[in-house]
């Protein structure tokens, strides 16, 4: 098993990354919804990477969900349910940080938030069991 000093900062920066989009959301008036999708998929791609690491592997260096998702399939098959949240998340690393791309909608925003936590409910208990 790998040292818990080595999975815990990925943990806490999506930590910070799913807390800050919910402030953003629930605080400000109108919502940022760009930066708010921005760290819903930030939050994701960190916890699918801290389950690399938890496995004793090199996370990738990619924003892509899919990837990650595919690549932590090798330890468990069940993160193949996560495809369909991934890919709605994905775009969001970049899409969102660039003026001229298309900007997501409230529902968008909304439905990234949702996933965003599906996605950490998914994987926290996946390591943390054996972290403690």
């Amino acid at each position: 098993m790998v040292d818990p000093a080595f999975v815990m900062p990925w943990i806490q920066k999506a930590d910070n990354d799913i807390s800050a989009a919910r402030h953003l959301a629930e605080n400000m008036y109108p919502a940022p919804v760009e930066i708010i999708c921005f760290h819903c998929q930030q939050a994701a791609e960190k916890y699918l990477k801290a389950f690399l690491v938890y496995n004793d592997q090199e996370p990738p260096k990619t924003h892509d969900l899919v990837e990650l998702a595919k690549f932590c399939n090798n330890y468990n098959p069940d993160f193949l349910l996560l495809i369909p949240k991934c890919e709605f998340l994905t775009p969001f690393s970049s899409r969102t940080r660039y003026p001229g791309a298309s900007d997501p909608e409230e529902t968008d925003m909304k439905r990234a938030l949702v996933y965003a936590q599906d996605i950490i409910e998914f994987v926290k208990p996946k390591m943390l069991l054996r972290l403690l």
